[in-house]
């Protein structure tokens, strides 16, 4: 029995998560034909010499052309431009996905492109490494990682269902939240962590007490996956900060008053309430490693390899 989800889908955008996604739609048999289309013509010729799709086109309309599903994978930032220029050639019945990990900003960007009779499914997997580019991908990055989907108003069942079955069959988890849901999770797991990794890293940078040397050489685990977090694409991230600054600056607020309150009981010598507050905040990390999205290993399951 064939397991053809959507018989053609194109990717607009050939990153990390797109590469990945092309690769494990082929792991599982969930297309018979992946088109692709990528801004920079030496990303479009890299896509082409590694076989990446089965066509990669030179514009994104010719790749959208005719697609059951069209995944958007480009930056925040640059998904209306693209929904505009895909909007013309999207085929009747057909759907439309990003995989932003900001979704209000998407749907007010993207919405107003979709024509009636194509349906429009944000979706954002929250997979991902410090790599970027064609050759980055791999099939396993989805596996046992959540996919959050997030449907604008007014979208059929079956609709997303498919899209559902689509990610699980990549190896996902899925669940299905509100926008403005999504992007205040995200702003606490993902884009405050973030700004404070690239802030670390920067400190570092201004600290000149503390040779390049010095920070190099002796980075154990915790200033090292500081420096792997801040790797990520700028381009990227500059967006993410624009387009969900509301959830983002309310998450920073609150961990500034942390912040405040831990220097307050470093300067008093309170142990009591360092030690309480580590206490609690290691139970998190129990629990991240009981649901199965990391290990508990010492060099926190990185090991040699993405």
């Amino acid at each position: 029995m064939s397991k053809v989800i959507y018989p053609k889908v194109a990717l607009i955008g050939l990153g990390l998560i797109a590469s990945s996604i092309s690769h494990a739609i082929r792991r599982a048999g969930l297309a018979a034909e992946i088109t692709g289309f990528a801004r920079s013509a030496e990303t479009r010729e890299i896509a082409r010499g590694i076989g990446l799709c089965d066509q990669v086109y030179d514009t994104a309309a010719d790749a959208a052309r005719g697609a059951d599903l069209v995944i958007l994978c480009v930056p925040v930032g640059a998904m209306g431009q693209v929904a505009a220029d895909i909007a013309p050639v999207l085929k009747p019945g057909a759907t439309v996905s990003d995989v932003g990990s900001v979704k209000q900003a998407v749907i007010e960007a993207v919405g107003p492109h979709i024509p009636q009779g194509v349906h429009f499914i944000p979706a954002h997997p929250m997979a991902g490494t410090e790599h970027s580019g064609p050759r980055s991908g791999f099939a396993e990055l989805f596996d046992n990682r959540w996919c959050l989907l997030v449907p604008v108003e007014g979208s059929e069942d079956a609709a997303v269902e498919r899209m559902q079955s689509l990610w699980v069959g990549m190896g996902a988890k899925v669940e299905v939240m509100e926008p403005e849901h999504h992007d205040l999770v995200c702003a606490v797991t993902s884009h405050a962590p973030h700004l404070i990794a690239y802030t670390m890293v920067g400190v570092a940078d201004d600290l000149r007490r503390v040779t390049d040397y010095e920070v190099i050489q002796f980075s154990a685990a915790g200033f090292r996956d500081f420096t792997r977090i801040a790797a990520s694409d700028p381009t990227m991230w500059r967006d993410v900060f624009m387009n969900n600054k509301e959830a983002t600056l309310e998450i920073l607020g609150r961990f500034t008053e942390e912040l405040f309150s831990l220097q307050r009981a470093i300067r008093t010598g309170d142990g009591d309430h360092l030690f309480d507050y580590f206490t609690r905040t290691r139970a998190i990390r129990r629990g991240i490693v009981e649901a199965g999205q990391d290990t508990d290993a010492p060099d926190f399951g990185r090991g040699g390899g993405g």
